[in-house]
C-alpha cells in the first residue's frame, strides 16, 4: 500500500461523534437564541445527525445528554438510530442544572444531594446498558467560589467515593470518561480543574477510567498537544471534546480559531497511536449565530482536514532531523504537511465512499433545511435545559 493509499484508508475509517445538544437551541451565558427548524425531540436530533453523516461519511455516532435527551423507551431510540445508519455514542450526565447543585453535586456537603447526584450517574449507566453505548461522560461543575467555603480535601474524598461507586457499576466493555475544566462556574477552586486531577482519579480506579481532553478547557497558551502525548503514552486518553476556545471556555467550531493547534493535536494522536476506536472523537459545540447543521458539517470537515495533514507528516524525515538536532529541519517537516492542501485528497476519499465530494454544497442542495423549517412547527424546540 502506498503512503497516499494508507492515508486515504485511515481517513475513510475515521469516525466522529456529534453532540445531540448541538442540534438544539443554544446561546451565550445571557441568552438562548431560537432558530427555525430546530429539533423538538431526540428522534429529530438523530434525523439531523443522520444528514451530517450522510454528507461527510465520518459522523456515525451521536452523543446523548441526560436529561435533555430523556425518553420513555431507550432501546427504541437506539433502534431508530440504527435505522438511520447511526449508533448511540457517549451518554453525558447532567449534575449541574438542578437548584440542589448550587454548592456542588457529588462533592456537595449534604449527603442527600450527593446521593441524588450519584443516583443520576448510575441511571446513565443503565441507559448505556440498553442503548449499547460504550462511554459514560462525566463533567462536574463542582467547586467553590470563596476561600473557606468548604473543605477542599473532603471534596476530593467525596468525588473519589462517587467515582468509585460508578466505576463499580460499569459493565464489561464500558468506560468512564472524566472531563476537566479550568474554571466556571466555580471561580475559587474547581474540583476537577486539570488533566492531572482527572488522571489521578482515573489511575486509582482502573483501566476503564479514562481522561477526556476538551480542547477549549485550558488556560491560554497551554500546550494541549503535550497533554495528549502524555495521556496516550500512559494509555489514559479516552477521548476528545473538539471545539475552539474564544468564548469563556469553548463552543466555537473545531479548528475555527486556531486550525494549526488542531493539526498539532492530531499529529500527536497519529504519532501516539490514538487514531483508533479506543479514542472517542466528539464535537462539543453549540451553534448560536450560525446555522446548526452546516456548522457541524464544517466542524467535521475541519477535523478531517487536520487529520489528513497529520497523516501526511514525513515521519522518517522528522525523526532524522530530530536525531541530528536539526531544529529548522524538524519544524519544516511539520510545516510542510500543514501547508499541504488536503481538500482534493478528501474529495477523493468522499468519492470512494460514494458521497458528494462537497459536503456543504451537497447539504445546501438537499433541501433538508427548507424541509425542517416547514415541518417542525409547533411543540417545544430542543435547547439547553429542554
Amino acid at each position: 500500500m502506498t503512503a497516499v493509499s494508507a492515508v486515504k484508508a485511515a481517513l475513510r475509517s475515521q469516525a466522529l461523534e456529534t453532540p445531540s445538544w448541538a442540534y438544539g437551541n443554544s446561546g451565550t451565558r445571557f441568552k438562548v437564541f431560537a432558530q427555525p427548524g430546530v429539533p423538538r425531540t431526540p428522534r429529530e436530533k438523530l434525523d439531523d445527525a443522520a444528514r451530517v453523516h450522510a454528507h461527510t461519511g465520518a459522523a456515525p455516532a451521536v452523543a446523548l445528554h441526560i436529561p435533555w435527551d430523556r425518553v420513555d423507551d431507550y432501546p427504541a431510540l437506539a433502534a431508530y438510530a440504527r435505522e438511520l445508519g447511526l449508533r448511540i455514542g457517549a451518554i453525558n450526565a447532567n449534575v449541574f442544572q438542578d437548584d440542589d447543585y448550587r454548592l456542588g453535586s457529588v462533592t456537595h456537603p449534604d449527603p442527600a444531594v450527593r446521593r441524588k447526584a450519584l443516583d443520576h450517574l448510575l441511571e446513565c449507566v443503565d441507559i448505556m446498558d440498553v442503548t449499547g453505548s460504550r462511554d459514560l461522560k462525566l463533567w462536574f461543575a463542582d467547586g467553590t467560589n470563596y476561600p473557606g467555603q468548604d473543605d477542599l480535601h473532603l471534596r476530593q474524598d467525596r468525588l473519589a467515593d462517587a467515582l468509585a461507586a460508578v466505576y463499580e457499576r460499569l459493565g464489561e466493555g464500558q468506560r468512564m470518561l472524566l472531563e476537566y475544566k479550568l474554571f466556571e462556574p466555580a471561580f475559587y477552586a474547581t474540583d476537577v480543574p486539570d488533566w492531572g486531577t482527572a488522571y489521578a482519579h482515573c489511575l486509582k480506579l482502573g483501566d476503564q477510567a479514562q481522561v477526556v481532553v476538551d480542547t477549549g478547557h485550558h488556560a491560554p497558551g497551554t500546550n494541549i498537544e503535550f497533554i495528549v502525548a502524555l495521556l496516550l503514552r500512559e494509555r489514559r486518553l479516552g477521548g476528545f471534546d473538539f471545539n475552539s476556545r474564544f468564548y469563556a471556555d469553548d463552543d466555537l467550531m473545531a479548528g475555527a480559531a486556531d486550525p494549526f493547534q488542531l493539526f498539532r493535536i492530531m499529529y500527536e494522536v497519529v504519532r501516539g497511536g490514538g487514531l483508533s476506536p479506543d479514542t472517542a472523537f466528539m464535537l462539543d459545540q453549540c451553534h448560536n449565530i450560525e446555522p446548526k447543521i452546516p456548522a457541524i458539517i464544517r466542524s467535521v470537515m475541519n477535523v478531517q482536514e487536520a487529520t489528513a495533514k497529520a497523516l501526511l507528516v514525513d515521519g522518517d524525515a522528522l525523526s532524522a532531523a530530530q536525531r541530528e538536532g536539526d531544529v529548522l529541519g524538524a519544524n519544516a517537516a511539520l510545516m510542510d504537511a500543514y501547508a499541504t492542501d488536503v481538500r482534493p485528497l478528501l474529495a477523493e476519499v468522499r468519492s470512494d465512499l460514494g458521497i458528494d465530494p462537497d459536503p456543504l454544497g451537497a447539504y445546501q442542495r438537499s433541501g433538508w433545511a427548507d424541509k425542517i423549517r416547514s415541518e417542525r412547527v409547533g411543540g417545544t424546540q430542543a435547547g439547553w435545559g429542554a
